[in-house]
C-alpha cells in the first residue's frame, strides 16, 4: 500500500506543480471511474453506469478542449465569426486525453469482465495519474496496468539499469534530435514564402524527424522511469519510419493510442468482419476519431482523412496485414524493393505531417505547393543546425541495428569500458548541444 501511497503523492505533486487546480479534474476522472467499477461490479444496470461514466468522463474532455472549436465554427456560419459571447476560452489541462482515455479502459474492461472491479482505491487513483505516462503517454488499458499497482513491487537491478540506459536514448532523441530539428522547422513554417521548394521539403521532412523524437523520446524516458519503480509500460513507437506500408506504420507508431481505438471502437463496431461499406465507414471512423483526439482543429481531422484514404486500398484488398515481421529481418540490409517501398511509405506520411503541423488547411495547402516550387533560398546549415544531421543519422543508425529489441537502445557492447564510453558520449553531446530555450514536448498539448 505504501508504494502506491508514494506514487500517488509523487504523481499529484508533479502534476499540481503546473496549475493545482486541475488536480480536481483529474481527481473526479478517478473517482467517477472507480465508482463506475464497484457499481458494474455489482450487477445491476451495468451497461447505463459504463456508459454514464463514459459519458461524464467525456463530456469533461470536451468542455476543455473542444467546446470553444465549436462555437466558433458555429459563429464561422451563422454569426459571421463573432463569437465572443459563446466562447468559454479555458486552460486546456495538460494531458487530459492521455489520463482520461486510461480510465475508460477501466470501467470498459470491467463491463467486459477483462479485469475485475479494484477496491483498493489508492492503487486505482496511481494508475489513473502514474506521473511517468501521466501527460503524455503511452495510455495503458486497465487490463495490464492496474494488476501491477495491486500487488507488492520489488526493484530488479538489471531492469532498472535497462530502464536508465532507454531514459538516456530518449533524453537524446528529443533534446538533440527533435529540439534541433525545431529550429529549422519553426524558422521555415513561420515565413513559407520566403524559401524554396527544396528548403520547404527539408522542413517537411525534419518535422516528421522532430515529432518521432520528440514524442517517441517522451515515451522512453517514462518506460525507461517507470522501470525504476518495477512498473512495466507497453512499447509506444517501434521503428515505424522503417514501415513498408501504412498499414505497418500504424502497427508501430503510437501503439498504445492506435490499439485503444482498436478494442474499445473499431472491433465493437464490426472491425472488417462486416460489409465492404462498413469497413470503409468503421476506417474512416477510426482515423478521424484519432486525428481529432490530437486536437480541436480542422488540420487534424484532414490529417485523420489522409491516412483513411491510404490505409482503405490496403484493408479492402486484405493486405493490411502483409508486413508482420521486422524489415530485413535475416539481413544486415534491406532489398531495395524494401527500401523503396520504407521511403515511398515516409513519403505519404511526411505530407500527412504537414498537415498535422498547419494552423490550417488553407495554410497546409500553400505549403505543398510551395514544396514543388523553385527557389534555392535554404536556411544556412551553421551554428545550432551543426550537430542536426550527424544526430539524425546516429538516431536512425542505431534504431536499425536495434530494430528487432525490445526497444531501441536495448542492444550493448558486451565490453564495459566501450558501454561507458558510448554513454558518456552521449552525455557529453546532450550538455554541449541541448538547447538553452524552453522547447515543450509536442505531445503535451494533447
Amino acid at each position: 500500500m505504501w508504494q502506491n501511497v508514494f506514487v500517488l503523492l509523487a504523481s499529484y505533486l508533479f502534476y499540481g506543480w503546473w496549475d493545482w487546480r486541475f488536480l480536481i479534474l483529474i481527481a473526479l476522472t478517478s473517482a467517477l471511474s472507480y465508482a463506475s467499477g464497484l457499481l458494474i461490479e455489482r450487477g445491476r444496470r451495468r451497461k447505463t453506469v459504463m456508459w454514464s461514466n463514459i459519458v461524464l468522463n467525456l463530456a469533461i474532455l470536451g468542455v476543455f478542449k473542444y467546446y470553444d472549436f465549436f462555437a466558433q465554427s458555429f459563429a464561422n456560419v451563422f454569426l459571421d465569426g463573432n463569437a465572443d459571447n459563446l466562447l468559454l476560452k479555458l486552460v486546456l489541462p495538460v494531458g487530459i486525453s492521455f489520463y482520461t482515455f486510461q480510465a475508460l479502459s477501466y470501467s470498459i474492461d470491467v463491463y467486459r469482465g477483462t479485469v475485475g472491479a479494484t477496491h483498493n482505491i489508492v492503487a486505482f487513483f496511481a494508475y489513473v495519474s502514474f506521473f511517468p505516462q501521466l501527460v503524455a503517454g503511452p495510455i495503458e488499458q486497465a487490463s495490464s496496468l492496474l494488476p501491477q499497482f495491486e500487488k507488492t513491487r520489488t526493484f530488479d537491478y538489471k531492469v532498472a539499469v535497462d530502464g536508465l540506459r532507454q531514459m538516456l536514448w530518449g533524453l537524446f532523441k528529443k533534446m538533440i534530435v527533435a529540439d534541433t530539428c525545431a529550429l529549422y522547422v519553426d524558422r521555415v513554417y513561420a515565413m513559407p514564402d520566403a524559401y524554396g521548394g527544396p528548403t520547404l521539403v527539408m522542413a517537411a521532412v525534419l518535422f516528421a524527424v522532430q515529432i518521432y523524437g520528440d514524442f517517441s523520446g517522451y515515451s522512453d524516458v517514462a518506460i525507461g522511469t517507470s522501470k525504476l519503480f518495477g512498473i512495466r509500460l507497453r512499447r509506444n513507437f517501434n521503428v515505424p519510419y522503417f514501415s513498408r506500408d501504412i498499414a505497418e506504420f500504424w502497427r508501430r507508431w503510437h501503439i498504445s493510442l492506435t490499439s485503444w481505438f482498436r478494442d474499445y471502437v473499431y472491433i465493437p463496431m464490426g472491425g472488417s468482419r462486416v460489409g465492404r461499406w462498413r469497413i470503409v465507414l468503421n476506417t474512416f471512423v477510426i482515423f478521424l476519431l484519432s486525428g481529432f483526439w490530437h486536437g480541436a482543429n480542422w488540420t487534424f481531422l484532414a490529417w485523420g482523412a489522409f491516412h483513411a484514404l491510404l490505409f482503405l486500398p490496403l484493408i479492402l484488398l486484405g493486405k493490411n496485414r502483409r508486413y508482420r515481421d521486422t524489415v530485413a529481418e535475416n539481413r544486415h540490409l534491406p532489398t531495395a524493393i524494401d527500401f523503396g517501398r520504407i521511403l515511398l511509405t515516409f513519403s505519404l506520411v511526411t505530407v500527412g505531417w504537414v498537415l498535422f503541423r498547419s494552423p490550417s488547411i488553407g495554410f497546409a495547402a500553400h505549403y505543398i505547393s510551395l514544396m514543388f516550387g523553385k527557389g534555392s533560398a535554404i536556411v544556412p546549415w551553421g551554428g545550432d543546425y551543426t550537430i542536426l544531421l550527424p544526430a539524425v543519422a546516429a538516431m536512425f543508425c542505431v534504431e536499425w541495428l536495434n530494430r528487432r529489441c525490445g526497444h531501441e537502445f536495448e542492444r550493448q557492447c558486451r565490453y564495459m569500458v566501450v558501454r561507458w564510453l558510448g554513454y558518456s558520449a552521449i552525455i557529453f553531446v546532450i550538455v554541449a548541444w541541448m538547447q538553452t530555450n524552453e522547447m515543450p514536448f509536442i505531445y503535451f498539448q494533447f
